[in-house]
């Protein structure tokens, strides 16, 4: 999607607290292909986790970190995951479902690009 919507939007990562951390509710499948975190304490604990985040996943999109305070993933409830799509005057265009269940990038690429074309419209 960011490759075919590139010109048109900028795309971001935010890391937010760890869903499935070490030493909490973890995951049997984590430790299977070598994800083991624990739950970050401090801003420089989660921006590191945030960089092995990265390096794991190879991400070729910028990664923001939200802080220590949880307040980004509290203003967007977006714990575990989820998808938003913000327009260009800081408006929530396309809010999509908590993840895992509700996590739908296809819903969120039409969404972007219903809201290109609106925007090719109205310049027009």
């Amino acid at each position: 999607m960011r490759a075919r919507h590139e010109d048109s939007a900028d795309f971001y990562a935010v890391y937010i607290r760890e869903a499935h951390p070490s030493d909490g509710w973890s995951m049997e499948s984590n430790g299977e292909v070598g994800i083991e975190i624990a739950q970050p304490r401090t801003a420089e604990e989660r921006a590191g986790a945030a960089r092995r985040c990265c390096e794991h996943l190879e991400m070729s999109m910028p990664l923001l970190v939200d802080g220590i305070d949880d307040r980004v993933e509290r203003a967007y409830s977006a714990f575990p995951d989820r998808l938003y799509l913000i327009d260009r005057d800081g408006r929530v265009a396309y809010q999509g479902g908590r993840g895992p269940f509700g996590y739908d990038p296809r819903a969120l690429e039409q969404a972007l690009v219903f809201l290109i074309l609106d925007e090719a419209v109205r310049a027009f």
